[in-house]
């Protein structure tokens, strides 16, 4: 089965409807990978995930910036991947710039001192370069999606 081409915009939305849960891999500077559960939210093109300026996540990417993500599938195996390159950012405009009004959680509940005081957060963008929508693990179709 071939596969067909999709809109980023049509990931987007597929993504959504799957999870607000999503598994991100990261490959540190030992070369080891490591996955985590995140919980990311787009704005336009671009996912962001809030990060702690020192977890394994923001380290690894400081040395390799290539980045992979899973969303949860759903029980008939419907589910969302996408690569892309990711930069940790953890200057105050960013963080007051997206600490309303972009993430569909309340980030406080994770560092209560707001975008001012909690020094410990960042946010880590991920510019996607290729997706793709997997119907019944792909089964059932495969839409992809790449950067032109």
């Amino acid at each position: 089965m071939g596969a067909e081409a999709v809109s980023l915009s049509k990931v987007r939305e597929f993504a959504a409807k799957l999870s607000v849960w999503a598994h991100l891999a990261t490959v540190g500077a030992d070369g080891e990978p490591d996955v985590v559960p995140v919980h990311p939210c787009w704005e336009g093109d671009v996912l962001w995930v809030m990060v702690g300026t020192d977890s394994v996540k923001s380290h690894n990417v400081s040395v390799n910036d290539r980045v992979a993500m899973h969303w949860q599938v759903t029980e008939n195996g419907d589910g969302v991947e996408v690569w892309g390159r990711a930069t940790v950012l953890a200057d105050l405009e960013t963080k007051r710039r997206l600490w309303t009004g972009v993430f569909d959680y309340d980030l406080n509940a994770f560092a209560p001192g707001g975008p001012d005081k909690s020094p410990d957060t960042a946010f880590m963008r991920i510019d996607v370069d290729r997706a793709v929508i997997l119907r019944m693990y792909g089964a059932a179709g495969i839409e992809r999606w790449a950067r032109p």
